[in-house]
């Protein structure tokens, strides 16, 4: 069974996996941008940069205005909140299978005395 948040956490990712639109993401994170704006660095055309804004729009990381002819776009992080949970679960499991290894090395870097590695 596919749990109901599989599907915008899939699609987050999505838009994540493109380093434009990471770009993109990270420039909005100061401010508003209008879609010349966010395509200028990119050296990309309004359509181009229109069709990564959409696929951010689509997992939920950025909404758009219409004012007048320009496109505003600003960031919303909440679905970034919900990937950073996700990722918070294997960053648990890591820290501690690394603790795990700290331990296992640190019994094996201490010096045994000369007569216990003589009963061995």
């Amino acid at each position: 069974m596919v749990e109901s948040h599989t599907a915008p956490l899939d699609d987050v990712f999505h838009a994540l996996a493109d380093p434009t639109r990471r770009a993109m993401l990270r420039s909005l994170a100061s401010g508003e941008r209008n879609i010349g704006e966010l395509a200028a660095p990119h050296a990309m055309s309004l359509a181009a940069a229109s069709k990564h804004v959409k696929v951010l729009e689509r997992a939920g990381l950025v909404r758009r205005r219409v004012q007048g002819r320009n496109h505003v776009c600003h960031i919303d992080v909440e679905p970034l909140a919900v990937a950073d949970d996700w990722l918070r679960f294997y960053e648990r499991l890591w820290s501690d299978s690394l603790d795990t290894l700290d331990d296992i090395l640190r019994e094996e870097s201490t010096p045994t005395s000369y007569f216990e590695g003589k009963n061995r």
